[in-house]
């Protein structure tokens, strides 16, 4: 007895008939329910959805046949199997009626009860592997009405359509309803470059049906995508192909994906390339005039002084890569802090001018500033709206030939609380072209340079700038009539207000060097040559250094010499320059000297790491001299 029992309806007007029918069918496991009628029948089945209707023709109200009728033609009932019964009407038109009137099976009367049962188990078979089919059909509807892809099927060789997902539309642009009366109206959509190819695959078919391949088409938004196109063959147990399946899938992410890391690595080789180029080029003149400082003879000190500009030149320069380099990490990890105050764009302009004034006068450029006669005030960072200034002047002086003129402007747009104040920059040198002006921003991106000036710079300036300017609620925008007729590079932020002109404070001059007083300075650095150079300069600046790479004889050091000062490198082998810091500040004959930290290690996080170590002042190698100066006096 199964657990839970298949349901059958028995109907039947002469109860001694259809006691007989229950009584086998419940022998064999079965639960029953009965109708003496075919008015009950059609209630109960429409309540109770038997599995089974075991049904006899003749009824006292409805006849059989109709009964069966009713019960097929309604939707929730279509699926319960008929099985007709009738001792009177045996002959073959009989049952010819009753199963057109829909019965899945037709007995004639007396039927002996192993024939009654192995009919009813054969039609509940056909029943479940129905019911397991539409159930498989289902799944699969589900799965293809809700994938991305376009699932197809279509015959073969006829070639015609057998079934299309859903995503055909919105990625083919076309019905399916159309693809139903021509299979092939597909390859309208394709790309003309690749529909000669697609066509060829479609027309071998039967004799090739398998292939992946990726083309394009034209998308339903008239946009172009890519497609990858898989086909299978479907075999019958024969093993012929008499179907195939199609899977095709939308790539146009991963081929734009792919597009962006091609770029991207051409741009990282050029990027490695150019900055080894640009780390190479200091490196000759300065090895160079390394030589020349050991001169003597006739002119040797006007050699040796020339020679210390190159290197103070060319060491200016490396710096300024490496604090590049250092602001795109920054702003890449978001690290990147700005000191933000009421700005003076007056002064901002003069330091931007002041960086790039040399390369510009280098170049014999002819430089025309114009701003307004009130001052126009900004909330910014000020190193960080010169340095943007000085990088657009830089680049105009850098792209434009020899004896060129570079405009700068300053001007306000706008009314009331929106009003921005444009800072603009304008050359009449090489000019961009417009395929490359989209691009202009993006990171490491080089534009071809004069034919009077080697390649220089790592790519980055422009991409810094506009990330500042977007961090100051701003924006930099790029605009050039095309090749050879220059660009313009503008800088827009919101002005904070605007005010009658006021002359701005002239930087403090550093103090002189003569006023060091002969102080005493203990040098610790690992990298003998940058301690040695450094104090025969404060040697020569009128202090007294005591140099030492070996950080562990620091402190006894320090108790003999007793320095006012001690300049301490951070990254020491073996030794952690912030611990050295600690132990100087708890020692109480020691707490009393002035700690300065010089490391290449510049970020925020490093200045504050050395300022809880204990140190007073924190310098970036290599320090400007005023910088240098300024921490040892405090």
């Amino acid at each position: 007895m199964n657990s839970h029992p298949t349901q059958i309806l028995n109907v039947d007007d002469n109860d001694g008939a259809r006691y007989a029918k229950t009584r086998i069918l419940q022998s064999a496991g079965f639960d029953v329910i009965e109708a003496a009628n075919g008015t009950d029948a059609l209630d109960m089945v429409k309540r109770l959805s038997p599995a089974l209707v075991l049904l006899d023709v003749k009824l006292p109200d409805i006849n059989g046949i109709e009964v069966c009728r009713r019960i097929k033609a309604e939707s929730d009932s279509s699926s319960v199997l008929v099985l007709q019964t009738s001792a009177a009407l045996t002959g073959r038109a009989d049952k010819i009626r009753g199963l057109e009137g829909g019965a899945d099976n037709y007995l004639a009367a007396p039927i002996e009860a192993d024939e009654l049962i192995a009919n009813v188990n054969a039609l509940l078979r056909m029943r479940r592997i129905q019911v397991d089919l539409r159930d498989s059909e289902e799944r699969f509807r589900q799965l293809t009405d809700n994938i991305d892809d376009v699932f197809w099927m279509f015959s073969v060789p006829a070639r015609a359509l057998v079934y299309v997902s859903p995503a055909y539309a919105p990625i083919w642009g076309l019905s399916a309803e159309s693809l139903r009366d021509d299979p092939g109206g597909w390859l309208e959509a394709v790309h003309a470059d690749d529909r000669a190819r697609m066509t060829a695959r479609w027309e071998r078919l039967a004799q090739e049906p398998h292939y992946d391949d990726e083309f394009r088409i034209h998308g339903a938004d008239g946009q172009l995508r890519w497609v990858r196109d898989r086909l299978f063959p479907v075999r019958n147990s024969r093993g012929e192909v008499y179907r195939v399946a199609r899977m095709s899938s939308d790539i146009t992410a991963r081929k734009e994906m792919e597009a962006l890391l091609r770029t991207a690595d051409s741009n990282k080789n050029q990027f490695l390339a150019t900055l080894a180029h640009e780390l190479r080029n200091p490196l000759s003149p300065i090895r160079n005039a390394a030589a020349l400082l050991g001169a003597s003879g006739d002119g040797a000190a006007e050699r040796q002084a020339r020679a210390r500009d190159v290197i103070t030149r060319q060491v200016d320069h490396l710096a300024h890569l490496v604090d590049d380099l250092l602001d795109v990490a920054r702003i890449s990890e978001g690290k990147i802090v700005l000191r933000n105050e009421e700005v003076n764009l007056r002064s901002v302009i003069a330091q931007a001018i002041e960086t790039a004034a040399p390369l510009i006068a280098s170049r014999g450029h002819d430089l025309d500033v114009r701003q307004p006669d009130e001052d126009l005030w900004v909330t910014g960072d000020p190193v960080r709206l010169a340095q943007s200034v000085g990088n657009l002047l830089h680049n105009a002086a850098k792209f434009t030939p020899a004896r060129g003129v570079i405009t700068l402007g300053v001007e306000v747009s706008g009314e009331g609380e929106d009003q921005r104040v444009r800072i603009s920059v304008r050359d009449n040198g090489i000019g961009i072209d417009a395929d490359n002006l989209p691009r202009i921003f993006g990171m490491f991106a080089q534009a071809a340079v004069p034919p009077d000036r080697a390649p220089e710079g790592l790519g980055i300036g422009l991409s810094l700038v506009s990330h500042l300017a977007e961090l100051h609620g701003g924006r930099l925008e790029a605009a050039s009539p095309g090749i050879g007729q220059g660009s313009t590079f503008t800088i827009e932020l919101p002005l904070l207000h605007a005010a009658s002109g006021a002359p701005a404070a002239a930087p403090q001059e550093a103090a002189d060097s003569s006023d060091s007083g002969g102080m005493r300075v203990l040098l610790v650095d690992d990298n003998v040559d940058a301690m040695e150079m450094m104090g025969f300069l404060l040697a020569e600046m009128g202090y007294q250094p005591v140099t030492t790479a070996d950080a562990s004889e620091l402190e006894a050091l320090a108790l003999r010499h007793k320095p006012q000062v001690i300049v301490l490198d951070i990254g020491l082998p073996g030794v952690d320059g912030y611990q050295v810091a600690r132990r100087i500040k708890g020692n109480p004959d020691l707490a009393h000297i002035r700690l300065v930290a010089h490391t290449g290690y510049g970020s925020p996080e490093d200045r504050r790491r050395a300022q809880e170590a204990g140190f007073d002042a924190h310098l970036v190698k290599p320090a400007e001299l005023s910088d240098l100066e300024a921490a040892l006096r405090g």
